[in-house]
């Protein structure tokens, strides 16, 4: 081969060169501009994503800001107590199951009492009951306080008011007013003691489960759900369901005193109309809060002496987060024994 082709030859390799070169430069920069095209936007609906979370989270605040407003708004009594010289009625609500984990339980109960009958300007109390019942202890302590305040201030009086249902353990607590009233559809009474549960021992022998309990003391693991009941067992858990309920019934009978018809079925556990308890000798009338203090104690202001839940309590209340505690508790997943 001459010089001539073979410089021929290497221009056209060079040739061939740069045209790879440029079309690889070129394949290149299609590729970036698709990546950056991409990259941007990603960022675009990252910043989107960004402004639209923001703006929920803002519509989320302001949404429960105007829930606080309105809840705190809508309470139909006076609850502001500071420099309240003018003559009331003290207003306590009790409402919902009476329990140490409650918003009705003895302590905030008893606090509330204690405010009320410190308080000059209150003339009397209204109890303002609205609970099927619950511990026969924290029912007790309440009863006991009543009774206690009532020595220490005896111009000052005590009125149970029933509004929907005044049973068991809140009957327990009404027990211990002056007087108790209650609308002609209330339900009142439920004068006994349950204790629920249930056995799940065929069940775990159906589907192959085993139960291995080790205690400490022969009666330790009585009541076991998961364990056959023994004879024993029943008759010793009834002895105290039944001492609880004389008890019961002893404390009603020193609150009511000759009021009550001498009747067999009153301390069976039956629950009344409120019509059918004036008969009964349970309560003494018919009446609302509002009646109350206007016909009977003769100081138409009510002031609210309730202890009062924290704001986001009250908010989490509202919502119902305890739905599902209070269904366990009908059920009877929560140990122990109630009035109610």
């Amino acid at each position: 081969m001459s010089e001539n082709e073979n410089h021929w030859d290497e221009k056209k390799d060079e040739g061939l060169d740069r045209v790879l070169e440029k079309a690889a430069s070129k394949s290149s920069n299609k590729e970036w501009k698709l990546i950056e095209k991409m990259l941007n936007g990603l960022f675009v609906e990252q910043r989107r994503a960004r402004r639209w979370g923001i703006f929920f989270k803002g519509l989320l605040f302001a949404y429960l800001i105007a829930i606080l407003g309105i809840y705190f708004s809508s309470t139909s009594f006076t609850t502001d107590l500071t420099g309240d010289k003018a003559e009331h009625t003290a207003v306590i609500e009790i409402a919902g199951p009476i329990s140490a984990q409650e918003a009705a339980n003895a302590d905030s109960i008893i606090w509330s009492l204690r405010d009320a009958f410190k308080a000059e300007s209150a003339k009397a109390i209204i109890l303002r009951i609205n609970s099927p019942g619950g511990s026969p202890v924290q029912s007790g302590y309440v009863y006991d306080e009543i009774k206690r305040l009532r020595l220490l201030y005896p111009d000052k009086p005590v009125y149970a008011v029933i509004m929907d249902i005044g049973a068991s353990g809140a009957y327990y607590i009404a027990a211990a007013a002056d007087e108790i009233y209650a609308d002609k559809a209330s339900l009142v009474g439920s004068i006994g003691v349950i204790s629920g549960g249930f056995g799940f021992v065929d069940l775990m022998g159906k589907v192959g489960v085993e139960r291995r309990a080790m205690t400490a003391g022969k009666n330790k693991g009585f009541l076991d759900p998961f364990s056959p009941m023994k004879d024993s067992d029943k008759v010793f858990w009834q002895s105290v369901l039944n001492t609880t309920h004389m008890q019961f019934i002893d404390q009603v009978k020193k609150g009511r005193g000759d009021k009550l018809v001498d009747e067999p079925d009153l301390f069976t556990g039956l629950v009344w109309t409120g019509e059918q308890a004036v008969a009964k000798g349970l309560i003494d009338g018919l009446g609302s809060a509002s009646y109350v203090a206007r016909e009977i104690v003769g100081q138409e202001k009510l002031v609210d002496y309730s202890s009062q839940m924290s704001p986001l309590d009250q908010v989490i209340e509202k919502f119902g987060v305890s739905f599902g505690k209070t269904i366990a508790a009908q059920l009877g997943f929560e140990g122990g024994y109630s009035l109610r």
